[in-house]
């Protein structure tokens, strides 16, 4: 196979550390170029790449097989549709979009003719796949029961504190979609929120209620000062007792995975996927759900 052409759109901390080493190093894959809105960063981001920088984004379109995003989700919505829809297959991040109407338009563009996978780290991880491997391949029952918890200091200080969209919505839109989509995928399709409470400093308390009669309840934040996160999923009852108590140690290598998994999609002329945008609109109005009831 013929190695596939990647653009990337988006020059922060998360395209340097992950989206771009993990890109050059894969065997199946190329950087093609970088677009960003500052294009200091971008040409930073190329250079390190050997790759291109383009000043427009619709040329990096042209030039490409696929689409790499690593920019705010507000951002991502817009230019997303924008790929999609000139034929480029899409690697998004969660969450989709800043609003359902934004996810729900990247995946229908999505779903129409291309192949989109989404950046949901711990699906990617062989650890947290083991711990999937491991329950029941049915939802749980009314006698199961789910509980999550992510806290971290991750908007106190680092890296990612300065970011715009994390302050502005916190833990439930940036830390959210991995917990929802692991509760989903290990106690079955949640279908309801049963109740929320959010309280400072960002702290979102929240219980779903799946698909089989299971309910979990789960505790995010991002801005408690805990170094290093604090993570435990677990599922408790006719299921058996399975406890995860880690989080990826290391996301460039989940990425080399969903890149595995991505280009045999694309070689296989797959639209779908355990990950794809369609997964990452499920999982975003789930949080839309949880916003509404928190207001």
């Amino acid at each position: 196979m013929e190695r596939l052409r990647i653009g990337l759109v988006g020059a922060g901390p998360w395209a340097r550390r992950v989206h771009m080493p993990a890109i050059t190093a894969h065997p199946r894959t190329t950087l093609t170029g970088v677009w960003s809105r500052r294009r200091g960063s971008a040409q930073e981001l190329a250079t390190e790449a050997g790759g291109q920088v383009y000043d427009r984004v619709a040329d990096l379109f042209d030039d490409v097989d696929a689409v790499a995003f690593a920019v705010p989700p507000r951002v991502q919505a817009e230019l997303a549709t924008a790929a999609a829809a000139a034929g480029c297959h899409v690697i998004l991040e969660k969450p989709l979009a800043d609003s359902l109407a934004g996810a729900r338009a990247v995946a229908a563009v999505a779903a129409a003719a291309v192949c989109s996978t989404t950046m949901l780290t711990l699906r990617f991880d062989p650890v947290i796949r083991d711990w999937l491997a491991g329950l029941p391949d049915a939802p749980a029952g009314p006698d199961t029961i789910g509980s999550a918890r992510w806290l971290s200091g991750a908007l106190l200080g680092g890296p990612y504190a300065g970011s715009a969209w994390r302050a502005e919505h916190g833990a439930l839109l940036d830390v959210g979609p991995h917990v929802i989509d692991l509760l989903d995928a290990a106690l079955g399709a949640v279908t309801g929120v049963e109740w929320v409470h959010r309280a400072e400093p960002d702290v979102w308390r929240f219980g779903l209620v799946h698909a089989g009669g299971a309910r979990s309840t789960t505790t995010v934040s991002s801005r408690l000062p805990v170094d290093p996160s604090e993570v435990e999923i677990a599922v408790f009852g006719g299921a058996g007792r399975h406890v995860l108590t880690s989080k990826p140690a290391d996301a460039r290598a989940c990425y080399g995975v969903l890149l595995d998994e991505f280009c045999a999609a694309v070689a296989g002329g797959r639209t779908g996927g355990r990950c794809d945008a369609a997964r990452a609109l499920h999982v975003q109005e789930i949080i839309e759900q949880l916003r509404s009831a928190a207001r």
